[in-house]
This record gives C-alpha cells, sequence and structure tokens, in this order.
C-alpha cells in the first residue's frame, strides 16, 4: 500500500489509495500521477451563477506539526452580510504521498465545491491534512479535528456560524466519518459522503500496520452500531459502477442506517464511475450534486 502508484485499481488496496484522476481506464498500464495542471482542470460536472464570484482566504495556516505546514482556503458568497453563515468542510480522501503534485485545496474539484458552497450562501472550506499513508491515519484525524477546531474559534474572522456546520467527505476521506457518527457533535447539523469508503476492516489483510482496534475505530459502519448520540442527517453519493468492494462497504452502511431507522438519504448514479461529480458529466451527477447541497441547506 504504501507503493501508490503501482497498486491495481481493482485490488482492495486500492480503495485506501485511489487517485481517480491517476487511473488508466484501459488498465494496460500501472496508473500514474496526474500533472498540477490536470489536477487543477479537474472540476465539478455543475456549474451555477455567482461561483466565479466567490470570496477565498487562501492558504490560512491553522495548525503546524511535525514541520509540516496545515493549510486551508475558506470561500464566503461576495455581498457584505450582517450575520454569520453555516459553513462547509469538504474532507479529502486519500492515502496521498507527501510528494503528490499539488495539495487537495487546490485540485479543480475542490475549488469549485468551494465556489459553489459559497454561491449557494454558504461559506465553503476546504483543506489538507496528513493521510499520506494508511498508517497516518491517527495524524488525518488529528488534522481534521484541528480543522474543524480552527474553524469555530476563528468563526468571527472567518464569517461562520459555529453553532451550523455540515461535513462532505469523498473517498478515502470517508473512515474519518466515524468519530462524528460514534460520537455526534450536534454543531454538525448533517452528513454528506460521495463515493466513500465505509468500512475498512476487510483491508486487515493489506493494513498490517494498523492494529485492529484502529481499523475498528476508522469504520463508520460500525461506528453506526456504537454510535452515543444522535446520528446527524446523512446523505449518500453512490457510484453504480464503483470498485464492487468500496460499494459493498456503502451498502452494508446503508442497511445499517435503516436498520437504526435513520435520517438517511441515497442518491445513486447508475451508469457512475468513482468521482462521477468529475468524471461522469451527465444530468445525473449534476442531479446529485445540487441534491447534496440542496439536502446541506435544508439541515444545516
Amino acid at each position: 500500500m504504501k507503493n501508490y502508484f503501482k497498486v491495481s485499481v481493482l485490488s482492495l488496496v486500492t480503495l485506501w489509495s485511489i487517485s481517480t484522476m491517476a487511473q488508466n481506464p484501459s488498465g494496460n498500464k500501472p496508473p500514474q500521477p496526474p500533472s498540477a495542471e490536470q489536477l487543477r482542470s479537474k472540476r465539478i460536472v455543475l456549474s451555477v451563477p455567482g461561483m466565479e464570484r466567490a470570496k477565498v482566504q487562501k492558504d490560512i495556516v491553522y495548525k503546524r506539526v511535525d514541520g509540516e505546514v496545515l493549510k486551508m482556503d475558506v470561500y464566503s458568497p461576495p455581498a457584505p452580510r450582517a450575520s454569520k453563515l453555516p459553513a462547509i468542510l469538504f474532507i479529502h480522501g486519500g492515502p496521498l504521498p507527501e510528494s503528490f503534485p499539488l495539495p487537495p485545496r487546490e485540485w479543480g474539484v475542490f475549488v469549485s465545491y468551494g465556489q459553489y458552497a459559497a454561491a449557494s450562501g454558504l461559506i465553503g472550506v476546504t483543506f489538507n491534512h496528513r493521510f499520506h499513508s494508511p498508517e497516518k491515519i491517527m495524524d488525518a484525524q488529528s488534522d481534521i479535528d484541528a480543522a474543524l477546531q480552527y474553524v469555530r474559534s476563528h468563526a468571527d474572522v472567518l464569517g461562520v456560524d459555529p453553532h451550523h456546520i455540515a461535513l462532505w467527505g469523498f473517498s478515502g476521506g470517508g473512515p474519518f466519518l466515524s468519530h462524528f457518527l460514534r460520537e455526534p457533535d450536534p454543531d454538525i447539523r448533517c452528513i454528506v459522503a460521495f463515493y466513500t469508503l465505509l468500512d475498512v476492516r476487510p483491508s486487515r489483510a493489506e493494513s498490517p500496520g494498523l492494529s485492529e482496534k484502529t481499523l475498528d475505530e476508522f469504520s463508520p459502519v460500525l461506528a453506526l452500531t456504537e454510535s452515543r448520540g444522535n446520528i446527524p442527517p446523512i446523505l449518500i453519493g453512490r457510484a453504480g459502477l464503483d470498485n464492487a468492494m468500496l460499494n459493498s462497504t456503502i451498502d452494508a452502511f446503508i442497511a445499517e442506517a435503516m436498520k437504526k431507522n435513520l435520517m438517511i438519504d441515497v442518491s445513486n448514479h447508475p451508469e457512475g464511475v468513482h468521482a462521477f461529480d468529475i468524471r461522469n458529466d451527465d444530468a445525473r451527477s449534476r442531479e446529485i450534486i445540487q441534491h447534496a447541497m440542496e439536502f446541506i441547506k435544508a439541515h444545516i
């Protein structure tokens, strides 16, 4: 798993290290890292008026640790406002090696999501965390917690209502939702998960550096069964043609949520591939992206 770009895109290992822009759809050659230009160009397939006018506070340092500077970008509507706004924290996946060509908050997908949040009358927060390898999963969780705490403690400066926050996780960012499901925070009003890995326990054999306890801790489906609070509304964006093993974790999560009679909304894209929001330029992708934002606005 440490040799990120040489794993098969169909292997279980890839559920940890999938980067759709690095995949070769033909399958004839090993996946290669995308260029910085390619990463910047891949925006979501939905565009709405006002996205290009979003204000952005860039390169905000929210944490310094082990010689690494972790930054966030905060997107907000351009018009002056009298009150604070709800915020969405976008959680990127991984693992991504430290040498990756471009940090996720600068990828086109997250820039466009930040702009979309602002155009929707919300605050969009994109940030980098240290999920550089499976063994770094605890470090990455601490970074995500620090980013959330930074937004709360600097709410006045950022224009954020600290009591109305949504989390939107993607791909390998799914395991980090466990913490917020197991011990729900009343300020986290809803959670969105797009093509996310929602159970890491099947990867025990491929993750010798992680203890059974850690794998349990970062499996959202298990977090549902162990939850010690009121779980917020959840929306799942599922790609019908995604990796079968990844989808099996999503399906297990949905089944457990239904068993607990939680408020869960499932948006399936039958023809969608992993990262359908940037790779499937069709009406269904746009419908799911728009529905997810409406879901957040209804619950946040």
